[in-house]
């Protein structure tokens, strides 16, 4: 018997109801690397200054490890060019993540409204789909526009979204000489990566410290939610920029034992225009016992000489505008910058 030829994702019955006449959607594919790149590079470029993405991201979202836990559409006017792009991320139980994309160069207001709310609302159809499959009694729909997207906003509230919080985006140079100038972890501060077997795979118990020291140390932050450890681990390896080398664990001493303490999970940030990778730290927590004792300084300390080492320019990081424990001081006492501002917006859905 001969095999059927392989399903055209394309061809799939994607449609979304409420786009404009002659529009269409469909699962993405990788000959839309370049206009989905395209389409995130002009969401970004007015609020940031650069149209400039991680085009390894990208595809890992559209056709790669990142698109397992990804439910998504683009949408394709009457003449076939890509114009939306629409993704719903089960990040994990009772946390939706999404992000909405709409050409905004080519198409006028009213179209771009229209186009908007209808990939919102499929957004809800299809946390709700998750909610049921996930048997939870309601998740949290998360957005991430930035903060001056006056337009993203409106379409944000229309749907029944609301601000939450504000997140710097921050970074700081890096100059290969500092090096040796970086202070040591204060007495009693043990800070080491992640060990590793012979064949460069990390210690599963290792592992296993850094997402309990996380959990741990977002106990008492806004919008913390418990993570399984599975979740935790293929989320963080989805990005491109991951490397089991860039995992760091933090250790105290507490009468004569080393308590695990903390960590960090940083990850590659692509070149820039000067031809330079850099380093973003994705987490660093300290565990509530041992705060106060140095521990989040040293990690700092630990991933800017790592990046240094490596010949990187830049360490990036994000961070809560609105926290009580004004950890936005720490970063600009340490020469971190703000170059961006985002936010959260939340809607509260139930199953």
């Amino acid at each position: 018997m001969t095999s059927p030829p392989p399903a055209d994702p394309t061809a799939r019955p994607t449609t979304i109801p409420g786009l404009p006449d002659g529009w269409t959607a469909r699962l993405p594919v990788l000959d839309d690397l370049a206009a989905l790149s395209e389409l995130r590079g002009a969401d970004k470029e007015p609020w940031t200054g650069s149209s400039s993405v991680d085009r390894e991201a990208v595809e890992s979202e559209i056709a790669g490890p990142a698109s397992w836990t990804r439910r998504q559409r683009v949408l394709v006017d009457p003449g076939g060019s890509a114009r939306g792009w629409v993704v719903v991320h089960d990040r994990a139980a009772g946390r939706t993540m999404l992000h909405v994309y709409v050409d905004r160069r080519e198409l006028d207001r009213p179209t771009q409204d229209a186009v908007a709310a209808a990939a919102y609302a499929w957004v809800e159809e299809q946390a709700r789909e998750i909610v049921v499959l996930r048997g939870e009694p309601g998740t949290r729909l998360d957005a991430s526009p930035f903060a001056e997207d006056a337009v993203q906003r409106e379409w944000l509230a229309a749907a029944g979204y609301s601000l939450r919080r504000t997140w710097l985006q921050m970074t700081r140079p890096v100059d290969p000489d500092e090096v040796a100038s970086l202070p040591e972890a204060r007495e009693g501060v043990l800070i080491r990566g992640v060990d590793q077997h012979e064949n460069g795979l990390p210690v599963a118990g290792d592992l296993q410290i850094v997402h309990q020291m996380l959990e741990s140390s977002f106990e008492d932050h806004f919008n913390s939610y418990k993570e399984s450890f599975p979740e935790f681990v293929q989320r963080l390896r989805e990005d491109p920029g991951h490397r089991w080398d860039h995992w760091w664990v933090a250790f105290v001493d507490v009468d004569g034992v080393q308590q695990p303490a903390g960590a960090l999970v940083s990850t590659v940030l692509p070149e820039n225009a000067a031809g330079h990778e850099g380093s973003y730290v994705d987490y660093i927590g300290v565990h509530r016992d041992a705060r106060g004792r140095g521990v989040a300084k040293s990690l700092l300390h630990t991933v800017i000489a790592d990046a240094a080492r490596r010949g990187r320019d830049r360490v990036g990081l994000e961070v809560d505008a609105d926290s009580p424990t004004g950890a936005d001081g720490l970063y600009h006492s340490m020469g971190w910058v703000t170059d961006y501002v985002t936010e959260s917006w939340f809607r509260e859905l139930e199953s």
